[in-house]
């Protein structure tokens, strides 16, 4: 064992066989020397790695996990061997995620070539922990980062159907194993703690449309409408009509099915078309999970069709996944996730509102509310697993697995966060004084209590 203060490298048994060639000593000795050069090499090579992993641990701020090299070398930086850790099956899986530990990580995870001992939340927790102060002193990291994300593909028309398919059309079947019964792929809302997702996601839909305050009789255009549980929602409960937009394919045909089986296909249209072919007008918009799909450089774009399309006492609702400081989409999740998603910061969604003079009326962040979204979208996941690897493969749950935890643990440590901003025209004084309507309203306290009793299809 060689120990250096705090940091510790276990090495396996190993044992040594000698053989001897008494018919041919010289040939014994070449070959003899063309091994020992190969091991030597291969020793500088593995001394190489442990060096390599030690100062990488010490740079992510000394993390409570422990790295297995393929040699059997256990490597950390804590005072004890940690509970969770990597084990690193193959060198080339070991060069791969040295390399760029960023994409190919979750590669050589999902290919079963990286397996996580201990529980994966917490491996990826404890890896991340530290990660912001790293960012903060790392002002050459900083810098780079900001040039990939100005790098990353952009969303044209062509290029986000192509990315809206990769991940929304992978199957409604596969979906419908771990999501809500209403099939809600956004932030829930909990009124209490022990609600169900269920529940949490019917008193989201209700949440957003009380800060609409949407009146019977009104239209609504949506921007991005999953499979249809908002703007059937707004329907059903609220008595407007809806347009709503999307290009997923797959979610469309669901969407349309579920409105004939509520009865609310003449009161709710779905139309499968990009919403900068959005026309008409409307007394709201509202926009859930969308604007990560959008990208910073059609903001503009964004926003002219939202000054388009509302009355003059127009409102409406921007719902969107954001993050503190403008860093690039992770190469794994633009790569296998969610191609061209590019986070706002807060600053940067007032660029979609700002350049046509919207007014803010209200922003919330409800981050924690999405960490246990996903909280159970993982239990439900892991519980389908055996259903879901029989549709797919192996690659295919261990990708969405990683997919659902590192997602939760970036809403837990707050490198991301949920947005929700509603705004209106600057003219429209018909407001509310103060945000008492959105919870101490007796209609509004009756539909926490319906929201605890059922969701939107019973």
């Amino acid at each position: 064992m060689e120990t250096n203060k705090s940091e510790f490298i276990t090495q396996p048994s190993q044992t040594k066989a000698t053989t001897a060639n008494t018919s041919n000593t010289s040939n014994s000795n070449s070959s003899r020397t063309s091994v020992d050069q190969n091991e030597t090499g291969s020793s500088l090579a593995l001394q190489a790695s442990k060096w390599l992993v030690r100062k990488g641990l010490s740079a992510m701020g000394k993390p409570e996990i422990f790295v297995t090299l393929p040699d059997g070398a256990t490597i950390y930086v804590t005072e004890e061997q940690p509970k969770n850790g990597m084990t690193i099956r193959n060198r080339k899986a070991m060069w791969r995620f040295m390399t760029n530990p960023r994409l190919y990580f979750g590669e050589e995870f999902a290919a079963g070539n990286i397996q996580i001992s201990g529980d994966l939340v917490e491996f990826i927790k404890a890896s991340l922990r530290n990660r912001q102060q790293f960012h903060e002193k790392n002002g050459i990291d900083r810098a780079i980062s900001r040039v990939r994300r100005f790098r990353q593909r952009h969303n044209s028309l062509t290029y986000a159907r192509s990315n809206i398919h990769h991940h929304y059309d992978v199957g409604n079947d596969f979906f419908k194993l771990w999501l809500d019964k209403d099939m809600v792929y956004t932030c829930a809302y909990f009124p209490t703690p022990e609600a169900s997702l269920e529940q949490a996601q019917f008193a989201k839909l209700d949440y957003i449309c009380r800060k609409l305050r949407l009146q019977p009789g009104e239209t609504v255009v949506e921007a991005g409408c999953g499979w249809g549980a908002l703007a059937l929602h707004m329907a059903k409960y609220y008595g407007v009509r809806v347009k709503a937009f999307n290009i997923s394919h797959q979610q469309i045909l669901e969407a349309r099915n579920r409105a004939k089986l509520m009865g609310l296909q003449d009161q709710v249209e779905f139309i499968e078309d990009d919403y900068r072919n959005i026309s008409g007008k409307f007394d709201a918009l509202v926009s859930v999970g969308m604007l990560e799909h959008v990208g910073r450089s059609y903001y503009r774009e964004f926003s002219e069709v939202i000054d388009g399309c509302l009355t003059e006492r127009g409102r409406g609702l921007i719902h969107s996944i954001g993050q503190n400081e403008g860093d690039p989409t992770d190469p794994w999740t633009n790569k296998h996730i969610f191609p061209g998603a590019d986070l706002p910061t807060l600053g940067e969604m007032m660029g979609v509102l700002e350049p046509t003079g919207f007014t803010i009326l209200d922003v919330e962040n409800i981050g924690l509310h999405y960490a246990k979204t996903l909280q159970h979208w993982l239990e439900r996941f892991d519980s389908h697993e055996a259903e879901i690897r029989d549709m797919y493969d192996d690659y295919f749950v261990r990708t969405w697995r990683l997919y659902l935890a590192g997602a939760m643990v970036n809403f837990i440590l707050g490198d991301m966060v949920l947005y929700q901003v509603a705004f209106t025209r600057p003219s429209n004084n018909d407001i509310p004084l103060t945000r008492a309507y959105l919870y101490s309203d007796n209609e509004d306290k009756d539909r926490d209590d319906k929201a605890l009793k059922r969701a939107t299809f019973t």
